[in-house]
């Protein structure tokens, strides 16, 4: 078993170094190259629709195998056991829910943006006001949990554990997201996110193997061998972390609800369903998406189970990073500093790639929704709006690095919980109700999303998350009145239920020509082809 102090680093940490800035230099190179094309708006934000359903199913697993997934899963696994493994269920499953109600009607009915499938039978300027909004505070709440895991993870490999020191780190990373968003557009980051997700899962694969090899290929021997080292069967039973009493029961149920229902409505993985031609691309990506995220999280089991085995949970909680610190130290454990370098350094791709595709979905919705739609009404000089938007990506980049710093030390899978549910309050009963509610009006739409926003924030900002405890990102500090830590069993349904009365309420109804053009296109596909020639 590993013994790890506190204040050191495992492996080299000029080895770790090496292996990150030629693996950086390495992409940098790929987005230049990608970026020689970005000459319209259509090749910024959607790389010119010129990705297959294979390759951009790669992509989206590569947003969507974040750090979250894992940094924050394998080191949730290997500290609660069953648990932990409840968030690689979640979102996996998620998947389904994207993939029969989402994913083609939107790529039928958009060009670049949420906001377009929302506004198309609404009026324009307050549902894109709405949606953009939504989408720039979901995107802020991943950036943090992407950040965090930065922090973390450098933290350790370097040897850092004091906040200045970790500040540096996360800054670094911030300011090398800009300068691929600056440059690469959706192209560049689609192959950042590529490359990654296959990096990340033959990394994962390859750790998997090396530790069901160490126990005979016999996953109930790695079993017991994690309850002899955590001195406790509870590890492989439910509750060890949402079974202590009936709140936590009731807050596994929000997760649970937030996971499921959040994938389907977070901005940057909906903005990939536009780089493909045609709505069957559109569906056949998700079904890659879905195969790869799948073994993904099988790996995840493995992993996780084989941290609590090797390390020991109590290693793990005391090194820098804390649970996120898991995979890395379970790499040195197998393999020593240069395995430790490598997965390290496709954990450093996987932050880097996944805060590159959100910086570039705040900065579409900002540019495209705000700039171009509302307050130029659709007239922006030509190449003005992706100026708009490189210099969208500069303000979020800085707001990301100071938010990260303050989240620095939280488990990011479950802060990466926390924009599900945002996403999943603020979002998804806009989307469904749009696409498949005739009567649905603009007033049930803003109402909706932002009392789905707001309830969602004031609920996390008064949860245990913020104040209250040991752990909460405020020490000291004790406002917690809602004791769930996950919003989602509260916010989710309300916004549901605004949406609803706001239609009712509405005297007004929508254009009837509209929302038959609406309904064509998204069942369809006619007239979709004229919508990505703007």
């Amino acid at each position: 078993m590993l013994h790890l102090e506190t204040s050191a680093s495992p492996g080299n940490p000029w080895l770790n170094i090496g292996i990150f800035a030629a693996f950086v230099a390495l992409t940098l190179i790929i987005v230049f190259r990608a970026s020689r094309n970005n000459k319209t708006a259509a090749d910024y934000y959607a790389a010119g629709r010129s990705f297959t359903g294979g390759q951009n199913g790669s992509a989206i697993a590569g947003d969507y195998l974040s750090a979250a997934s894992f940094l924050g899963i394998v080191g949730a696994i290997a500290i609660t056991g069953y648990d932990g493994f409840l968030y690689s269920i979640g979102f996996l499953v998620a998947w389904l829910v994207a993939l029969l109600l989402v994913a083609e009607l939107l790529r039928n009915t958009g060009r670049y943006t949420m906001a377009d499938v929302l506004s198309f039978r609404l009026k324009q300027r307050p549902v894109r006001i709405a949606a953009a909004t939504t989408t720039l505070v979901v995107c802020f709440f991943y950036l943090l949990a992407q950040m965090a895991g930065a922090g973390g993870l450098v933290s350790l490999l370097l040897g850092i554990s004091d906040g200045v020191g970790q500040a540096v780190v996360i800054t670094v990373v911030g300011a090398l997201m800009i300068l691929y968003v600056l440059i690469g557009g959706m192209k560049g980051t689609t192959w950042v996110q590529i490359i990654k997700a296959v990096l990340l899962i033959a990394g994962a694969g390859v750790m998997t193997v090396w530790v069901l090899a160490l126990h005979g290929f016999n996953l109930s021997t790695l079993l017991e061998h994690a309850v002899a080292t955590a001195g406790t069967p509870a590890i492989l039973e439910p509750g060890l972390k949402y079974g202590v009493s009936d709140i936590s029961k009731l807050d596994f149920l929000s997760l649970g609800l937030a996971l499921v229902l959040g994938t389907a409505a977070l901005p940057h993985v909906l903005m990939r369903f536009y780089t493909v031609p045609t709505a069957k691309e559109a569906r056949k990506s998700v079904v890659w998406a879905i195969w790869l995220i799948g073994i993904f999280y099988v790996f995840t089991l493995v992993l996780g189970y084989g941290a609590a085995a090797l390390i020991g949970a109590d290693v793990i909680a005391a090194a820098p990073g804390g649970a996120n610190s898991a995979a890395p130290l379970l790499a040195f454990e197998l393999g020593g500093p240069i395995l430790l370098g490598l997965i390290s350094a496709i954990a450093f791709a996987t932050i880097l790639a996944v805060v590159a595709g959100l910086t570039i979905t705040a900065a579409a919705s900002f540019a495209h929704d705000i700039y171009a739609s509302v307050i130029k009404k659709g007239k922006a000089e030509p190449g003005s709006e992706v100026k708009v938007a490189r210099r969208t990506v500069v303000v979020i980049g800085i707001v990301a690095i100071i938010g990260g710093i303050g989240a620095n030390g939280q488990n990011v899978a479950f802060l990466v919980a926390l924009a599900f549910a945002v996403a999943a309050s603020a979002n998804l009963p806009t989307i469904l109700y749009s696409l498949f509610w005739k009567r649905f009006t603009t007033r049930g739409a803003v109402w909706s999303m932002y009392g789905g926003l707001i309830s969602a924030i004031v609920l996390i900002i008064f949860s245990p998350v913020v104040s209250g405890n040991e752990l909460a990102m405020i020490k000291g500090a004790d406002f917690d009145i809602f004791p769930l830590s996950n919003p989602g069993i509260v916010s989710i349904p309300l916004a549901f239920f605004l949406g609803w009365l706001g239609t009712v309420l509405d005297k007004r109804l929508e254009s009837p020509e509209k929302q038959a053009e609406m309904e064509v296109r998204s069942l369809t596909g006619v007239g979709a082809e004229k919508a990505t020639e703007h």
